[in-house]
């Protein structure tokens, strides 16, 4: 990787700068996991991965101290750091950035902040957990940082290499509330080329590039497994008046032909949308515009119902007799839903 040092983001265009184009490897909704930590004893590690937002309760004590929403350790290391080692939410990934969100941490946040990672599988994964392990490469060398805020560092270069574990370093203790690390997923796909899966899902590569609004929940959580909790790790726009559409353009992991629709709006009783409508565009460097031309409807205005996975293949669909990079989901007038699904199989792109 590059020499040259990161770029600090404000933290108003953190999300702009990261959630066009990536994901967070570590999101907790993907399967990651805390393998090990060094110290927790204020709060736990596995708080730093949680999907929503840090919270506060002043005045809130449990037996170790002041109730915290993120990680924090005792005072007076005396280690150079503190560390927590993740497990990917995905088979791996390449790093684009770098948050370190401090929210309520004042007077007791962590200092300094580095990340380093490593590539490792199969029966050597144990390895990682020791403190002694040898094997880790710096991602994001020791950054500072301030009380309650959240701290963003785009990377020189997105890293050549792909990394399956991570290991948070504190300097030299302290409290951290969120750990984000934005990247793009390197899946592993079926042998098979026939073989039918998830064009859309994050595991597989998938982002949800933009979107006309997002306003309770966000466009990200379109693509996660599963069909979530409840109405907060959906996408959901505001309210509407009139005529109107919202809409999300999301970069399939693979380019594909595609077999099956499926939109879930699980736990969206009372606020589905009334119809959705599906559009597809050709692979390309950059995503297409919502207005471009390259869309192609591949499935015509839907009634949707509430907490429903909703399944579209065979004759209901149109022109998917080619390869395609790009699905744009529509609303009718606007609404929640929990998940696409977009079923297909690797396609020639030529």
């Amino acid at each position: 990787m590059s020499q040259q040092a990161p770029t600090p983001i404000a933290a108003q265009d953190i999300d702009s700068t990261f959630k066009s184009d990536s994901i967070d490897l570590i999101n907790k909704a993907l399967g990651s996991q805390i393998l090990a930590f060094s110290d927790e004893w204020f709060a736990a590690a596995e708080n730093l991965t949680t999907q929503t937002p840090p919270i506060r309760k002043p005045g809130v004590f449990t037996y170790a101290g002041a109730w915290y929403d993120g990680w924090e350790t005792r005072r007076h290391n005396p280690e150079p750091f503190d560390w927590v080692i993740i497990k990917l939410g995905v088979a791996s990934g390449k790093v684009k950035g770098v948050e370190i969100d401090t929210a309520f941490f004042s007077g007791n946040q962590a200092p300094e902040a580095g990340v380093q990672g490593c590539f490792i599988t199969g029966e050597k994964e144990k390895d990682v957990k020791s403190k002694d392990f040898s094997g880790w490469e710096t991602i994001l060398s020791k950054q500072e940082c301030g009380p309650s805020q959240r701290h963003g560092w785009l990377l020189p270069a997105k890293t050549e290499k792909a990394y399956t574990h991570v290991r948070l370093q504190m300097f030299p203790d302290g409290g951290i509330a969120r750990f984000r690390l934005y990247g793009e997923v390197v899946p592993v796909l079926p042998q098979d080329v026939n073989a039918v899966f998830d064009l859309a899902a994050t595991v597989n590569g998938g982002v949800a590039v933009s979107c006309s609004d997002q306003h309770f929940g966000t466009k990200d959580n379109l693509l996660l497994p599963g069909r979530g909790v409840d109405m907060g790790d959906g996408w959901e726009t505001k309210r509407s008046r009139g005529e109107h559409i919202d809409w999300t353009i999301i970069k399939l992991g693979h380019p594909g032909m595609i077999e099956k629709l499926v939109v879930d709006t699980a736990h969206f009783r009372g606020n589905f949308p009334q119809k959705v409508q599906i559009f597809a565009a050709p692979a390309a460097e950059n995503a297409p515009s919502h207005e471009d031309a390259a869309w192609t409807q591949i499935l015509s205005p839907q009634k949707t119902g509430p907490d429903k996975e909703h399944e579209y293949a065979g004759d209901v669909l149109k022109e998917v007799d080619r390869a395609y990079g790009f699905v744009k989901l529509v609303i009718i007038p606007d609404g929640g839903v929990k998940r696409i699904r977009v079923f297909g199989r690797r396609g020639n792109t030529a």
